[in-house]
């Protein structure tokens, strides 16, 4: 006997801006997938449309996929649309796609402002080629130009993480607060979010944030293989 899953039920599109650029990235993404093939599903609003164009592809033309979510809430999605779950450490992606905050023209990104960049992470780095998924907005000539750079660390770290991002650069670092309450945001992983600016964002800077002790995850994304679909 199945659950009913009216309570899994889906956010109100009125949510999602620039609704109707995301659902044709939606649709071009849908397009390449094939039956058999174990996807990696990013986090976010783009990602979000995405799992409905494919869900509609698989419940049309009687697809077996497998789906490895980045977040809980694209692992319910899933779950309500008929999409088969997994992990990491059950099944390797054929490929994967995801959104992003920012792009520039080396195909860096900066992700995390739904804070899931330690699995979206990983799915890219498992993945022998991750389609982002973006609309015009997310192009930028350097990255940090509209968005910090989100970093996951542990929550006794906070002090000693802020301390050596400032020797890096950064500032302005905030503790990302969460949204209707007066706590920080915890992850996924049980850790914490600081939020930081960097005027400069050099190659190196990715492999230094991740060196801190503490620190378990960047939204920097520097040099994966990626490649870029833009709306």
């Amino acid at each position: 006997m199945n659950w009913d899953k009216d309570i899994l039920n889906k956010i109100e599109f009125d949510n999602i801006s620039n609704l109707e650029e995301k659902k044709k990235l939606g649709e071009t993404i849908a397009i390449k997938v094939e039956d058999g093939q174990v996807i990696g599903f990013g986090s976010g609003s783009t990602s979000y449309m995405a799992t409905i164009a494919i869900a509609d592809r698989v419940k049309a033309e009687g697809l077996n996929i497998i789906a490895i979510p980045t977040s809980y809430e694209i692992k319910m999605l899933c779950t309500y649309l008929g999409i088969k779950t997994a992990s990491l450490t059950e099944c390797k992606p054929d490929w994967s796609f995801d959104g992003a905050d920012e792009v520039n023209n080396n195909k860096w990104l900066i992700k995390g402002r739904g804070g899931a960049m330690f699995k979206e992470k990983l799915n890219i780095a498992n993945s022998p080629i991750t389609y982002i998924l973006i609309d015009k907005t997310k192009k930028v000539s350097n990255l940090g130009e509209k968005f910090k750079v989100p970093v996951e660390c542990v929550l006794e770290s906070i002090n000693y993480v802020k301390q050596e991002l400032t020797k890096l650069g950064g500032r302005d670092i905030t503790l990302r607060k969460a949204v209707g309450k007066d706590g920080p945001i915890i992850t996924e992983n049980s850790n914490v979010i600081l939020d930081v600016k960097f005027e400069n964002i050099e190659e190196k800077l990715e492999k230094q944030i991740k060196s801190i002790p503490g620190v378990v995850e960047s939204g920097l994304f520097i040099g994966y293989n990626v490649e870029i679909l833009e709306c």
